[in-house]
């Protein structure tokens, strides 16, 4: 598996070197955080900008296997959005990855399962409300207002939790699974660069505040989104469902006790149609039922 970390410049540079007591702590993380993980995964990649890489790997001297300057095609964007850089870094993998802030060190492997698993991601965070602030019923008003339209993902799932929200914590976030996590990232990167959303996000002065929202609020509404759809082989199941998005069968098997959400897909991504998730029921039932194991369409048992 490959260790990957990432590092966009500017909004460091900007308010995100704050979160450090001084900056050579910062230099400091990177270094343990390098050092930890590739005792266990010597495919160590760094995605970043040029600034970037002058700072962590001409000056202070890291040494990763492979350096890209892929954030780049960053430069231009709100300096707000500091998850960019990560939803580029997840984008870009064409191997099983574990992608690691600069303030996570890897003392051990990741236990061998999650060397398996389509995704997995630090550990759920189950508490969060709409109440609080900077939630996602902010920026769906300022969408609304503007007349823009959320991804189908997030409208499913806010259909279903009105008063409050899971969030995956991606401080650790990786897997097997690159088309999930290429559209996820896809998706996530274009809600927020897409010219013409550029109205609903310019309401909001502190940008940087929501990119929890867009990075793990919207992986759980697409991890979720992806478990309801049907299993695609009964012929109800064939007529319902649409392509545009390609097939998926997810189920979800729920955090496991080291604290990583881990989800098991059958086949490659795709949503359905707004008339199919609209009547479809996901379920977050135990996986150990056979109640987990049908499907939400047809309720035919889906074999393992």
């Amino acid at each position: 598996m490959r260790a990957v970390w990432s590092f966009r410049s500017k909004p460091f540079q900007a308010y995100k070197a704050n979160v450090w007591l001084r900056p050579l702590h910062h230099l400091l993380a990177w270094g343990i955080s390098l050092q930890a993980a590739r005792r266990h995964y010597p495919d160590t990649v760094l995605i970043t900008d040029r600034a970037g890489k002058r700072l962590l790997v001409d000056q202070l001297g890291l040494s990763f296997r492979d350096v890209s300057t892929e954030l780049e095609r960053l430069r231009e964007v709100d300096v707000g959005g500091w998850a960019l850089g990560k939803l580029v870094a997840y984008g870009v993998q064409d191997k099983p990855f574990v992608h690691m802030d600069s303030d996570v060190f890897l003392w051990k492997p990741l236990p061998g399962h999650l060397h398996q698993a389509a995704v997995f991601a630090q550990c759920p965070e189950t508490f969060h409300s709409v109440n609080e602030p900077f939630n996602p019923r902010d920026i769906e008003q300022a969408f609304a207002e503007n007349g823009l339209a959320l991804p189908i993902e997030w409208q499913w799932y806010r259909s279903r939790e009105k008063h409050a929200f899971r969030e995956e914590n991606c401080g650790i976030l990786g897997g097997n699974d690159l088309d999930f996590l290429r559209y996820y990232s896809s998706a996530a990167i274009d809600l927020v660069t897409r010219p013409q959303n550029a109205s609903a996000w310019s309401r909001f002065p502190e940008k940087e505040c929501f990119n929890m929202i867009v990075e793990q609020f919207f992986l759980t509404a697409c991890l979720d989104f992806i478990a309801s759809i049907p299993c695609h082989h009964s012929k109800m199941c064939e007529q319902a469902i649409s392509s545009r998005h390609g097939r998926m069968r997810l189920t979800r098997v729920g955090p496991h006790a080291w604290g990583i959400c881990i989800y098991w897909p059958a086949q490659s991504p795709t949503p359905v149609s707004p008339d199919v998730w609209k009547s479809a029921s996901a379920a977050t039932i135990p996986p150990t039922s056979d109640a987990a194991r049908k499907c939400c369409l047809c309720k035919s048992l889906i074999p393992t």
